[in-house]
């Protein structure tokens, strides 16, 4: 066994495929983490994941997350504290609507396999990233 430690990086290391900023966090053999940033007044592109399932904390910024899937469909406010799960296939976009940046720790399980995971999906609100 080994452990690992690692600092979020200044920069991105990669852009999400909703559009966010992307710094990756620790990670191990069934999951993984990083934190995803939103800048004031930008809205994700909406996606949904064909094999992964996520957990977000909200660390700081304001704004919103609509989930869909089976049916069910939410809009919640987003805020420092909050935490949501983002089931496997669930539609999912998400807006910053405050005066600063949106950040989510999110966590992957299984680790994040790949850039054809997620696919573009109808959201409620038009794209600006």
């Amino acid at each position: 066994m080994t452990f690992a430690s690692r600092m979020a990086s200044i920069a991105p290391d990669a852009i999400a495929p909703d559009g966010s900023e992307v710094r990756l966090l620790c990670a191990t053999a069934r999951g993984s983490m990083a934190l995803f940033t939103l800048a004031p007044g930008a809205v994700a592109r909406a996606v949904a994941h064909r094999s992964v399932e996520e957990i977000w904390f909200i660390r700081s910024g304001h704004g919103r997350m609509w989930r869909a899937l089976d049916g069910v469909e939410q809009t919640l406010d987003l805020r420092p504290e909050t935490s949501l799960t983002l089931p496997v296939g669930t539609r999912f976009q998400f807006r910053c609507d405050g005066e600063e940046p949106l950040v989510a720790v999110g966590i992957t399980m299984p680790p994040w396999p790949g850039e054809n995971e997620a696919y573009e999906v109808t959201g409620p609100w038009q794209p600006t990233v």
